[in-house]
Order: C-alpha cells, then sequence, then structure tokens
C-alpha cells in the first residue's frame, strides 16, 4: 500500500520566522497614518481664503470675468461684496449705505442672481452674542437692498457670528474686518 502523502524527509529544518520585533509592523502603520493625517490637515488649511472671497459658499470658479458687468467677479471686485460695522454694531455706515445702493443696482439689473447675505462678528464676545450681532447685521443689508427695490425672494440670509474670520488675530486691525456683512452673488433661486 502506498501512502497519499509522502513523509517529509528528516534532517530538514525549516527556518521559523520571528519578526525583529513585536510592535515593528503596526508601528509602521501607526507611523504611515500619522504622515498621512498631517499631510491631508496641512492641504486643507493651506489656503486663508480656502472658503472662497466672500467665506464659505463664495463665488466659485464659474463666477465671468472681472470686466464684464454682468458677472459675479464684477460684482465682488468692481462694486464689492461687503460692509463693514463699527463695534458691537449693525447700524449701516454711510460708506456701507452707498455701497449697498450700488449692490442694489447690480442685482436689479441682473436678474437671474439671488444673494446670501453672510452676517459676520469678530471674536470679541460669546458665541451666542456673536451669531446674534451676525444676524442682525445680514438683517440690516437685507432690510436695506429690499428698500432700494430688490426683491425680497432673491434674498436670503445667515449668520456665522465669529465662526468664520477672515482675518485671525487680536488686534483692531483684524477686529475690523471681521465685522462684517457679505453679499454672495449665485445664478438662481437662494435655497
Amino acid at each position: 500500500m502506498t501512502d497519499a502523502f509522502p513523509k517529509p524527509a528528516r534532517n530538514v529544518t525549516v527556518p521559523e520566522f520571528e519578526p525583529k520585533t513585536t510592535m515593528e509592523k503596526p508601528m509602521k502603520i501607526y507611523s504611515k497614518a500619522i504622515i498621512l493625517v498631517a499631510a491631508l490637515a496641512l492641504s486643507a488649511c493651506s489656503g486663508a481664503n480656502r472658503f472662497g472671497p466672500g467665506g464659505a459658499g463664495g463665488i466659485g470658479g464659474a463666477d465671468g470675468s472681472v470686466s464684464d458687468p454682468a458677472s459675479p467677479a464684477y460684482f465682488q471686485q468692481t462694486i464689492g461684496d461687503r460692509v463693514l460695522f463699527p463695534v458691537d454694531q449693525a447700524t449701516l455706515t454711510a460708506e456701507g449705505r452707498d455701497l449697498l445702493i450700488l449692490q442694489a443696482r447690480w442685482l436689479m439689473a441682473n436678474g437671474d442672481y439671488s444673494a446670501i447675505i453672510e452676517g459676520h462678528a469678530d471674536e470679541q464676545g460669546t458665541r451666542a452674542y456673536n451669531l446674534a450681532l451676525g444676524a442682525r447685521r445680514s438683517n440690516a443689508v437685507h432690510e436695506y437692498l429690499i428698500s432700494q427695490g430688490v426683491s425680497p425672494a432673491r434674498l436670503k440670509t445667515v449668520t456665522f457670528g465669529k465662526e468664520r474670520p477672515i482675518s485671525i488675530c487680536s488686534v483692531e486691525s483684524c477686529y475690523s474686518q471681521n465685522r462684517r456683512a457679505v453679499t454672495v452673488v449665485a445664478a438662481g433661486g437662494t435655497s
């Protein structure tokens, strides 16, 4: 009778596998994971204007040319998309009203666009206070644009409070840039 399985030859040694250390493989994976996460974090934060020119929901790549008076790029760069406010106030300044008159004219001449008005605040004060202040600022711009003839159906307001600063430092020059309302125009409705 023949054996179905041959017997191994005698005096054959099989080398044993022993890792250099018990933590070698997990440490390599862990190190690679840390490097990957760090690289992703750095790339996500590398742009100071990462939310677009006006903040989140800013004008994207299909904004047209600055030389085209009917384009969002023209609105943003030639007319101006932001109104600044004094400390702890939501009252429009004379400069703010002048800018909003130009924004209203542009919006009325370009009926295919709607606008989201973002209210922002500086980092001073509580989160709740700054959210309410940002809401009052966006509402002040909203009401002024309506008073200039822009249809309320084309406007929407949102507040970000102190959550989306464009300038980060604890001095007045930074604070003053963050006390703002930004009019972000987009084609179509505001929904």
